[in-house]
């Protein structure tokens, strides 16, 4: 469904909100670059689902079926790397903070004062910044696969930049999976492959729904942009948890050892064998962390302060 979140259209899907008169504490799932809220694997919202839990997706703007922000431009991406590289910040169209009041005004859309903020990769630097921004309306913070954005953290690996910098060789549906396909098996998981085809049917089913390029490239900037969150992360007051596969070749599991040292409190957890993605296995391994994390800052929330 669109709603209007933060003076956009922002398309949702809302699972699990419980019987007529039935109050469910929410979970905001954020998605990383360029990624639609379809790329949520359905075990995991459904696990959320069973668990009690009312489930909100939704794009990010400029991504997917929420609004497209084509009155911005195509970003020189080269020049603003550029600049990034000689320590300026970069020109964006707008920033990660703009991202997290677009998912605070989704909460405002559907009526729900406070939930556990989830987000993976950019998502989670998303979810970070709700956090920072909202401490009262964010039950927990889940960043996975995430970073805080500090200055000499490791990069990714040469061959996972190789492919990421490429681009599809036309803009046929057929082109476009096969680009993604080398992009998914060299960001995958080496402990927990997920079969082509099933590869295949998911990338397909985003490209079909909404395939916006230029929005992934303000999408990036944003990112960029975003040099302060580092230092701010220690004013960070709610629950959270940080979950890192060990063997991610975008964002290396240090990335994930320096978000978890800067929030105060901050539980992290290590998955072996864990890429940058989401295959079954490793939701598995997610929810083994993320459903006793939610549930400990529901009695908390719950609990009289004395």
């Amino acid at each position: 469904m669109k709603i209007r979140a933060n003076n956009l259209d922002i398309e949702v899907e809302d699972t699990g909100p419980g019987a007529p008169g039935e109050v469910r504490p929410a979970v905001l799932l954020i998605m990383g670059l360029g990624m639609q809220l379809v790329a949520w694997p359905p075990q995991l919202v459904q696990a959320l689902v069973d668990a009690g839990y009312r489930v909100i997706r939704h794009d990010n703007r400029d991504v997917g079926l929420s609004q497209q922000l084509n009155a911005l431009g195509k970003p020189n991406l080269i020049w603003q790397s550029i600049r990034f590289k000689l320590g300026l910040t970069p020109q964006a169209p707008y920033s990660l903070s703009d991202m997290a009041a677009d998912s605070l005004g989704v909460l405002d859309a559907l009526g729900i004062r406070a939930a556990h903020v989830v987000g993976v990769s950019m998502g989670g630097m998303i979810a970070q910044r709700v956090a920072l921004a909202a401490p009262q309306r964010t039950l927990s913070l889940t960043s996975i696969m995430s970073t805080s954005g500090a200055k000499g953290l490791p990069q990714a690996r040469p061959e996972v930049i190789r492919v990421l910098m490429s681009r599809p060789k036309d803009r046929s549906p057929q082109a476009v999976v096969d680009h993604y396909i080398k992009l998914f098996q060299a960001i995958g998981s080496p402990g927990f492959p997920m079969l082509e085809a099933e590869m295949r049917a998911n990338i397909l089913l985003g490209v079909e729904r909404g395939f916006y390029p230029v929005g992934t490239l303000r999408q990036i900037l944003a990112v960029m942009a975003d040099v302060n969150r580092a230092t701010e992360l220690a004013q960070v007051r709610v629950p959270t948890l940080v979950l890192h596969g060990k063997a991610d070749p975008l964002v290396p599991y240090a990335c994930g050892e320096d978000t978890a040292r800067r929030i105060p409190g901050a539980k992290l957890v290590g998955i072996e064998g864990m890429g940058h993605d989401l295959p079954p296995d490793v939701v598995n391994h997610l929810l083994d962390s993320l459903l006793p994390h939610l549930k400990a800052a529901d009695v908390r929330a719950t609990t009289p302060t004395p």
